[in-house]
């Protein structure tokens, strides 16, 4: 990745999403001024083919984003890792025009995957597309959908028309009328991330809004989107764990026990929360690296590397804030640590379908020889 992308990238942090990541938390707003920031930066289009204007960037430059991202503001890297989850299916299968606005940051698009009646199962939709004609029509009960409201487009997933398969996916203008934001969100953690449920009622779209062929979906997401989500997860957790253990370290530094006139670092047990700290959040970081050199050179194990590092960095981020806020007691529960807010937004990857219980059956199963869904 160009370095110039990480400068801007950095110098938006400083003055947009950092200043802004407070308010965001406390009022639940959507960032868009860090959006739009980001995409005037090219940050939005970073993952996108040079050709479509974009800047030509895997998954490891996705990678560094989402860490920095996610170490200002937990809401903004989630908004962004949405986005960056869904490009590549929609440069593999999504027209021309779409395409080109992507690469030149002109469109923001998310997942619509959850939903009511399957919940965490996304592989399993109970929506429907019925054919009308030269269109299709939807009807969704999507549950959470990052970006509600506020993205261009949803990758939309539904019951094939007609095809053997689970599922067939869609390109739905957020705009299309009959899809409609059907609830508000008022949660633990990523408060800002607009993620909230979505309904369609009948929706028409034309039948060029597929992505890829009826019935195919499934292997789509497998193949396209899912490695991006999961790898860009893990790196979602570790620049929340970082930025949790920036916080410590300064804190346990220059807070001192007047009595004893030594700092918080000058005393053991803190000395040694910090450096279990310190080991899980280098530890994660190092199964994220292995599992990107996993997929840039198709190695072997690539596989039940990605099936793992979103489980294995989800985990570790809860154990990690979770200690931080036991080493700075009462200051951690303060908002003005930070570290409170990290505490909640790391629990949202431990929830985020695939979960992590069904990571660690799709691991086990991987590793058995089994396939890794039920018939």
């Amino acid at each position: 990745m160009d370095s110039s992308y990480v400068a801007r990238l950095d110098e938006i942090i400083d003055d947009v999403v950092r200043p802004s990541a407070n308010t965001v938390d406390r009022d639940g707003v959507f960032p868009r001024k860090a959006l739009d920031g980001l995409a005037d930066a090219g940050i939005l289009g970073l993952t996108s083919p040079v050709e479509c204007g974009g800047g030509g960037g895997g998954l490891r430059d996705a990678a560094v984003i989402i860490e920095r991202l996610s170490g200002a503001c937990g809401s903004t890297a989630m908004i962004v890792l949405m986005h960056y989850a869904a490009v590549p299916v929609i440069h593999a299968h999504g027209p021309e025009r779409i395409r080109a606005d992507v690469g030149a940051g002109r469109h923001l698009s998310t997942l619509a995957f959850s939903e009511a009646g399957s919940r965490s199962h996304f592989w399993a939709p109970m929506s429907t597309a019925t054919p009308d004609g030269d269109s299709v029509r939807l009807t969704a009960a999507k549950s959470w959908v990052t970006s509600a409201g506020e993205a261009d487009s949803y990758v939309w997933s539904s019951r094939p028309m007609a095809a053997p398969g689970p599922m067939t996916l869609w390109l739905v203008p957020s705009a299309t009328e009959s899809v409609d934001v059907a609830g508000p969100f008022d949660g633990l953690g990523l408060r800002g991330n607009g993620s909230r449920p979505v309904r369609a009622t009948g929706a028409r779209v034309p039948m060029s809004a597929a992505l890829g062929s009826d019935g195919s979906g499934l292997d789509l997401a497998l193949e396209l989107v899912l490695p991006w989500f999961l790898v860009l997860n893990a790196a979602f957790s570790i620049g929340l764990m970082r930025a949790c253990l920036r916080e410590v370290i300064d804190h346990v530094t220059r807070t001192r026990l007047e009595h004893l006139d030594q700092s918080l670092a000058q005393q053991p047990l803190v000395r040694a929360d910090v450096g279990h700290l310190q080991i899980e959040v280098d530890r994660t970081a190092a199964l994220l690296r292995h599992t990107i050199e996993a997929m840039e050179t198709g190695r072997a194990d690539a596989m039940v590397s990605v099936l793992e590092i979103k489980a294995a960095a989800a985990d570790a981020a809860i154990a990690v804030t979770e200690r931080a806020m036991k080493v700075c007691g009462g200051a951690a529960f303060r908002r003005e640590l930070g570290i409170e807010r990290r505490f909640r937004d790391a629990r949202a990857a431990q929830v985020m379908a695939p979960t992590s219980d069904r990571l660690v059956d799709f691991v086990g199963r991987t590793v058995c020889g089994l396939p890794l869904l039920d018939d």
